[in-house]
């Protein structure tokens, strides 16, 4: 039975089995749910201490400090979960965007419908690229090629025809055929896989992981020092307000304040992305895109609009009226149609003939062919790549010549032939070309270069992107393209016949050195891919058809076009809206800038954690006293670090930098940074705390110490060395230049010196310096401790500059 003629249900049958509830109405969970995303930020373990250590502070009559610390852990709150709720809404829209449709056969008309309006007996047409959404059976005449890799993990193709079973989950990649609805809904076999496939995943990032661990570590040191307070708290004297003073300042080891950071950096980053028409499928998007360093492009549909256009005939032994005869007759009559076949019948006027057997285009195959049930075409017609059909078909030279010229011309260049024996294909069988080809005429197609193409290669470059063409087409038409799209590398060609000839060393070695691959199979595209992974590359792959299917699974970061199949867009981890593949390189610097102002915020935090842990130790050991009360530690984390770290990712520039190893990059920066901070802090508390001992009558005790001025001090120098780190962290001139490359930008040492003049103004505003809790000291104390913050300056100076740490560890940090 022709597709044509199946009749399917009427719309009474439809209704009837929807209010049986025989339908395909199931909702899949999207994201997670607001509940869930209040209860994953709100009730956590560092939360938990916080809110603790905000009631005892209550308990305790200090309302201050409990508001303090509330306000703190709160405002992190607060934004993680506005951001997440963001995420779900987008999350949301993607999966409503992204969502197949059916097309269903009812009282014998076709019908676009949602996949929940599919009922049980429905008939359902299938078009290569689209997905099978229910469990059902192929009816009629049809025969299609599907990959079910999704559920059987094999990427092998199986072809169905009539009475065989199709699975939702998997898709048509060649063919066209009808299948009739056995199961929906809870019931296919699927449903369970789907659903968690369109679930909120929480995929961490090589970034995330390695600031997951750091702050675990610091979590650990945290817990190490709360237990020694408790254990002073029970062997000592020491009022209860004192102990809960020291475990929110221990407290603060853990940096709530560089989540807050690093989540902002990434919603900038998306919010950027979006304006820019790149739709982020996969929380690890951002950060993938600042790790690529190699970009597999397709040719077709993505440096070109794959609007194919026939642009001309060469007949052979047959006039070339018959030939556009013929021709027009295979592409009105093919049941597997493509962008190929609806050029030609632009180009062919033809009628819609009766088919015997037809064998769908496949990408592996490179040919398609059709035997029609009529006496005047009888015999098999076959269209197909010139290189695979010139070996069962002899071609003279003039012939060759002609498809070297199209070729040079970057046209797609096809070879129409016919076998007078009629092939049938059985439903197991193999498809092979006939016996007894011969060519009746060549057909060469033109396609647009997508505008902006040669820009946007050039981008790719500023990006420090290698990019590689891969292509099913002729390997001299992909690389004539690229000369056109400004491809500017040095072309090295290579044909897929090359490849299959080579072992996987030489595999390995070529996909490396070529960069424009040619008549290339899906499964050698995903190889090439998996390749240049296994040489220690970050490889993104762009596509947009089902060809594209395996290598973008095998890359690292999957990259698919709006109007691509849905197979591909299912896959993939980011979608080019409108197609816009001129917004890659932009995206690309945008990874990198994220990645890198993430980094440095990374390092003034680590530096900070870093000083504030040694000096509690330092200063225990050495005075047997604790350095900062609650609001200290919060004003040195607020105004020395938390308040630049708020520009730091605004302002970040792309580059080379996002590349290097994050834990010795950090290294090479904070551990000078930590030491000689703490070193100088501690003299400057020692000299302070010596002083107030000496000023103290004589009859009084040690213990009557006021610490007030000390801990001011130590503020104070702590503030002052760490807002200095700034223009080091971004140098704005060479004199600058120790630990980090010429920045030259001068807003972030800008925003150091309004960060100084704001903590003076808090030091010397009596209400202001009465809530966090600090001394009045004398401008000429002040400027004194100004003046061994930039000694210390030149002597960590020094320290870069001669690499004493590298030279000391014996290791290369930078």
């Amino acid at each position: 039975m022709q597709i044509s003629k199946l009749q399917g249900l009427s719309e009474q049958e439809v209704k009837e089995r929807r209010t049986a509830g025989k339908s395909n109405n199931v909702k899949l969970p999207t994201s997670r749910s607001y509940v869930q995303i209040l209860r994953e930020n709100l009730f956590t373990f560092v939360n938990a201490v916080f809110f603790a250590i905000s009631g005892v502070f209550l308990f305790l009559q200090r309302p201050s400090d409990a508001i303090f610390v509330a306000v703190i852990i709160f405002s992190g709150v607060v934004i993680g979960i506005c951001q997440e709720i963001w995420a779900k809404r987008k999350l949301d829209k993607i999966a409503l965007l992204t969502r197949p449709v059916a097309t269903v056969i009812r009282d014998g008309k076709e019908y676009t419908v949602d996949p929940r309006e599919i009922v049980l007996g429905d008939l359902l047409l299938l078009y290569p690229g689209e997905q099978i959404l229910v469990d059902g059976q192929i009816v009629g005449e049809g025969r299609i090629e599907v990959d079910e890799s999704l559920l059987t993990g094999e990427s092998d193709l199986i072809p169905k025809m009539e009475g065989q079973e199709v699975y939702s989950g998997s898709f048509c990649v060649s063919g066209r055929a009808c299948y009739e609805a056995q199961k929906v809904g809870t019931e296919t076999v699927a449903y369970q896989l789907m659903a968690g496939a369109r679930q909120f995943r929480q995929v961490y990032t090589p970034l995330q992981q390695e600031i997951n661990l750091i702050i675990r570590v610091l979590l650990l040191l945290a817990c190490f020092l709360w237990i020694l307070i408790a254990i002073s708290f029970i062997i000592r004297s020491q009022s209860l307000n004192e102990i809960v003073q020291r475990a929110a300042v221990i407290a603060g080891l853990i940096p709530a304040g560089l989540l807050i950071a690093i989540t902002l950096a990434y919603v900038m980053g998306a919010v950027q992305m979006l304006g820019k028409n790149i739709l982020i499928q996969q929380t690890n998007a951002v950060e993938s895109l600042s790790n690529v360093d190699v970009l597999c492009l397709d040719k077709t549909g993505t440096l070109t609009t794959n609007q194919i256009e026939l642009h001309d005939l060469y007949p052979i032994e047959v006039p070339v009226g018959d030939l556009r005869s013929i021709l027009g007759d295979y592409a009105a009559s093919t049941q597997s149609g493509n962008r190929t076949t609806d050029a030609i019948l632009n180009g062919c006027s033809g009628y819609t003939k009766l088919i015997k057997t037809e064998v769908p285009f496949s990408s592996d195959r490179k040919w398609s062919s059709v035997v029609f049930d009529d006496t005047e075409r009888d015999g098999t017609y076959v269209l197909g790549a010139p290189e695979v059909l010139s070996l069962a078909t002899p071609l003279d030279a003039t012939a060759k010549n002609y498809i070297q010229e199209q070729i040079n011309q970057g046209l797609r260049v096809l070879l129409f032939a016919r076998s007078p024996v009629s092939v049938s294909l059985g439903a197991n069988d193999t498809p092979s070309l006939p016996p007894d080809l011969s060519a009746i005429g060549i057909l060469s197609f033109s396609d647009r270069l997508r505008k902006g193409a040669s820009e946007t290669l050039q981008g790719f470059t500023q990006a420090e992107i290698a990019v590689k063409i891969i292509s099913g087409d002729n390997p001299q038409t992909v690389a004539a393209i690229a000369l056109q799209a400004g491809f500017s590398e040095q072309i090295k060609l290579i044909s897929g016949a090359e490849l299959e000839q080579m072992n996987d060393v030489q595999f390995a070695q070529a996909a490396s050195s070529y960069n424009v691959f040619g008549r290339i199979a899906p499964q050698q595209k995903a190889k090439i891919v998996k390749s240049l992974r296994d040489a220690g590359h970050y490889v993104a792959m762009t596509g947009d058809g089902v060809n594209d299917v395996l290598s973008l699974k095998m890359a690292n970061l999957g990259i698919a076009m709006e109007s691509g199949s849905q197979a591909t867009r299912g896959i993939a981890d980011i979608v080019l809206l409108k197609d816009s593949f001129e917004a890659l390189p932009p995206a690309f610097l945008e990874g990198q800038r994220i990645r890198n102002g993430i980094r440095d915020v990374m390092k003034l935090f680590m530096v900070r954690v870093c000083c504030v842990a040694l000096l509690i130790f330092a200063t225990a050991i050495v005075s047997d006293s604790f350095p900062l009360m609650n609001k200290h530690s919060a004003i040195v984390t607020l105004v020395g670090v938390g308040i630049p770290t708020m520009f730091i990712p605004v302002w970040a520039q792309p580059g080379e930098q996002s590349k290097q190893s994050m834990v010795r990059s950090i290294l090479h920066f904070i551990i000078p940074a930590s030491l000689s901070i703490t070193l100088v802090a501690l003299i400057v508390y020692l000299f302070y705390l010596v002083s107030a001992i000496l000023d103290l009558p004589p009859a009084a005790g040690i213990a009557r110490v006021d610490y007030e001025i000390p801990r001011t001090a130590l503020v104070t120098i702590l503030v002052f060395c760490e807002l200095l780190l700034i223009p080091f962290l971004k140098p704005p001139t060479t004199a600058w230049v120790a630990a980090e490359p010429l920045n030259g930008d001068w807003r972030y040492t800008s925003v150091a010196g309004i960060l100084i003049i704001t903590y003076l103004l808090i030091l010397y505003i009596s209400p202001i310096r009465e809530f966090f809790e600090l001394a009045p000291i004398s401008p000429i104390n002040c400027l004194w401790l100004g003046l061994v913050a930039i000694e210390w300056s030149f002597i960590v100076r020094l320290m870069w500059r001669t690499r004493f740490l590298d030279r000391f560890l014996g290791v290369d940090l930078e």
